[in-house]
């Protein structure tokens, strides 16, 4: 029987018992949905066709099956949806770097000065070239779908505007990357609300913030991580 997890509520905090659910695998096996050790369980407040699945690797014989992502209702009425460890490389974030993984070495970079928006998504496509994305090409004008940058395996919206960058703009962005089987890259001049950053952390979206020099920083793990590991291929 699998065994149950302590689950706080993000909205309310009142604790919960989880017990990750178990389904039959096609070779016989029960399959635990495995979830993230210290993932931060996140509030659903959109729900869609394909994200409503995470896909799974069955331990015994290796197949991997999309099963239903794992949730819980609270009393309060939120519904909390529990990471899953192995989601991380079927989500369009950064795959988890393995442990000896070594940083890769690479000239420095050099920046593009922004005085305009277009300046700022000149300068993001130029860091993912740095970071071994050879082949991005930037969108012609603000396209109504959020992507101003498309590559082989990436897609990345830049932020523009004086304003911190809300939780909507990192949800639209994840499902594109999702619908694309594309890792999906934010840059933002005015940095990100509180909840934006804890849903880009929750989805391994790497995000940067950058100044008018044009040189983007990371601002959390899974941006490191791409610094550190560059353009990852799925």
């Amino acid at each position: 029987m699998a065994q149950s997890v302590p689950v706080r509520c993000p909205v309310c905090r009142r604790e919960h018992s989880f017990t990750p659910p178990t389904f039959p695998c096609a070779c016989g096996a029960p399959l635990t949905l495995p979830l993230l050790r210290g993932g931060m369980p996140v509030e659903l407040r959109h729900r869609t066709w394909s994200d409503s699945w995470v896909s799974v690797r069955c331990p015994s014989c290796s197949r991997q099956d999309d099963w239903p992502q794992p949730e819980l209702t609270c009393a309060c009425g939120t519904v909390i949806r529990m990471p899953v460890a192995s989601a991380a490389r079927a989500l369009p974030g950064l795959p988890p770097a393995p442990p000896e993984d070594q940083p890769v070495d690479r000239p420095a970079f050099v920046p593009v000065t922004i005085r305009t928006a277009r300046d700022a998504v000149t300068a993001a496509a130029q860091y993912l070239k740095w970071l071994g994305y050879g082949d991005v090409t930037q969108s012609d004008d603000r396209p109504a779908s959020g992507i101003d940058i498309r590559g082989n395996g990436v897609l990345a919206h830049v932020d523009p505007t004086t304003a911190p960058t809300p939780l909507r703009e990192i949800e639209c962005l994840w499902l594109n990357g999702l619908n694309q089987s594309s890792i999906a890259v934010f840059f933002s001049l005015a940095g990100y609300t509180r909840d934006a950053r804890g849903r880009a952390d929750a989805l391994h979206i790497p995000l940067y913030v950058m100044d008018l020099t044009g040189t983007p920083q990371p601002v959390n793990d899974p941006a490191d991580e791409l610094v550190r590991r560059g353009a990852v291929r799925f």
